[in-house]
C-alpha cells in the first residue's frame, strides 16, 4: 500500500504539491488524474524517493522508498520510457537492471515475452518507436515481480491493440493483490481500467473515491425525450407538462428535450396524461471525461486564447488595403448538362421550364478594331523608337 500524509513540495516560490494525503490500496487499479502542472509527476517522484518532500511523508508498505530492502523487488515503476541507454539492446538493458538487483537472468526473457518484445530483444533501443519504448519500460517495471507498481502515462504511443493489452495487464496485476497506481490523461481509458480515482488540481487533493461515485458526484444524469419533429405543438405541450410536474426542461439543438429532476417512468406517465406521442425516451449518464472536466475546470493553469489567430497575423502598414478579389457568382447545379445561354435581362442561371420558348441570345457586339499605331517621329533616334 502507498500512503501519503500532508505531502508538500516547494521549488523556491513555486508550490508543486500542498498538504496532499491519500492511500493507494492493493487489489485495485487506482487512477491518478489532474490537469497539466497539477503535481502528478512530482508526487510520483516523491513516492519513489527521487524528490525529497518539503514537509509530510509518503511510505510504501509502511516505509519510505529509500528504506526498503532491495526496493526493485518490491516496487516497479515507469516514469520515463526514454530513460534507456540508446546503444544497448532491449535485453542488455533489462539484464543490467536485473544484475543490479540480484534478479535471475531468466526473468529478463520472461518479461520480454510478457510485453511482446522477444523478437526485437537484440535490437538497440535507440531505434525503437515510442510504443516499443513504452513496452520496454513496462518490462523494466515488471522485472522484479513487485507488489507495488507505478505507471506514468503507460499507453502513450501504443496502438489500439497495445492499449487493450495494457488495460488487461493492469487489471490482472490488481487481481493478483498488487497495488497498481496509474497516471493518465486518457479519460476514456481510465473509465475502463481504474477502480478508484485520486484527482488533484494545483497540487491539492480534489477527489478520492471510486469511478462510479466520482461520476455521480460531479455530473447530473438526465433523460433525452423526443416528440414527432413535424408537430411543434406537441413538443411545447410536453415541455409545459414536464415543467408543471417538477422537472427541468432544456431544448437541444437537434430538437430533443433534456429533462432532469424526473425519473423515466414519471416522464412516460406525464407524456401519456398529456396525450403526447414520444419518439424517444432514453437515459443519459455523464462520462468520466464530462465529470472530470466539470470538477477541474477551475484548476486548469494552461488555457488557449479565444482568438486562435491572435498574435499570428503580420502587422500591416498604415493605410494598407487588402487586394480586391474578383467576385465569382455561385452557380447552382443544373444537372449534367450545361445551362442555356442567358437572354437579355434574364437570370443567366435560371432553369428553363419544359415547353417554354427559349429566348434568343442577343446579337454579338461587332468587333472593335485595335487603335491605329501612331506614325513614327522622324526626329527621334532609331534606338528610341
Amino acid at each position: 500500500m502507498i500512503e501519503a500524509v500532508g505531502l508538500t513540495k516547494r521549488y523556491g516560490a513555486k508550490t508543486a504539491v500542498y498538504n496532499l494525503s491519500f492511500q493507494v490500496r492493493p487489489g485495485a487499479v487506482t487512477g491518478f488524474l489532474g490537469p497539466n502542472g497539477a503535481g502528478k509527476s512530482t508526487t510520483m517522484r516523491m513516492i519513489l524517493g527521487l524528490d525529497k518532500p518539503t514537509s509530510g511523508q509518503v511510505t510504501i508498505s509502511g516505509r519510505p522508498y529509500r528504506q526498503l530492502p532491495n526496493a526493485p523487488r518490491q516496487v516497479g515503476a515507469l516514469l520515463d520510457a526514454k530513460a534507456v541507454h540508446g546503444g544497448r539492446s532491449a535485453r542488455s538493458h533489462l539484464l543490467s537492471l536485473a544484475q543490479l538487483s540480484g534478479i535471475p537472468a531468466r526473468r529478463v526473457d520472461e518479461v520480454l515475452g510478457v510485453v511482446g518484445l522477444q523478437d526485437v530483444a537484440k535490437r538497440r533501443s535507440k531505434g525503437f518507436s515510442l510504443g516499443m519504448g513504452q513496452r520496454l519500460g513496462i518490462a523494466a517495471a515488471l522485472l522484479g515481480d513487485p507488489q507495488v507498481l507505478l505507471f506514468d502515462e503507460p499507453v502513450n504511443g501504443l496502438d489500439p491493440e497495445g492499449i487493450l493489452w495494457v488495460r488487461n495487464l493492469m487489471k490482472q496485476l490488481a487481481a493478483e493483490g498488487r497495488t497498481v497506481f496509474v497516471s493518465s490523461h486518457l479519460m476514456s481509458e481510465m473509465a475502463l481500467t481504474a477502480d478508484q480515482l485520486i484527482v488533484i488540481g494545483r497540487g491539492q487533493l480534489l477527489a478520492d473515491m471510486s469511478v462510479k461515485d466520482f461520476i455521480s458526484h460531479n455530473s447530473a444524469d438526465f433523460a433525452r425525450v423526443r416528440t414527432p419533429q413535424t408537430d411543434a405543438q406537441q413538443r411545447e405541450k410536453l415541455s409545459a407538462a414536464l415543467t408543471e410536474a417538477g422537472g427541468q426542461v432544456m431544448s437541444e439543438p437537434d430538437g430533443a428535450l433534456r429533462v432532469t429532476g424526473l425519473a423515466l417512468p414519471r416522464i412516460s406517465d406525464v407524456a401519456h396524461e398529456a396525450d403526447v406521442r414520444l419518439w424517444e425516451l432514453s437515459p443519459h449518464q455523464a462520462s468520466l471525461e464530462e465529470a472530470y472536466m466539470r470538477m477541474t475546470q477551475g484548476a486548469v493553469d494552461y488555457r488557449s486564447t479565444d482568438d486562435q489567430k491572435a498574435g499570428l497575423m503580420q502587422q500591416q502598414p498604415m493605410g494598407y488595403l487588402p487586394p480586391q478579389q474578383p467576385q465569382i457568382p455561385e452557380v447552382p447545379q443544373q444537372g449534367w448538362y450545361a445551362p442555356p445561354p442567358p437572354g437579355a435581362g434574364q437570370n443567366p442561371y435560371a432553369a428553363v421550364a419544359p415547353g417554354a420558348p427559349v429566348q434568343p441570345a442577343p446579337p454579338a457586339a461587332p468587333p472593335v478594331a485595335p487603335p491605329a499605331a501612331a506614325p513614327a517621329d522622324p526626329n527621334k533616334p532609331e534606338d528610341a523608337r
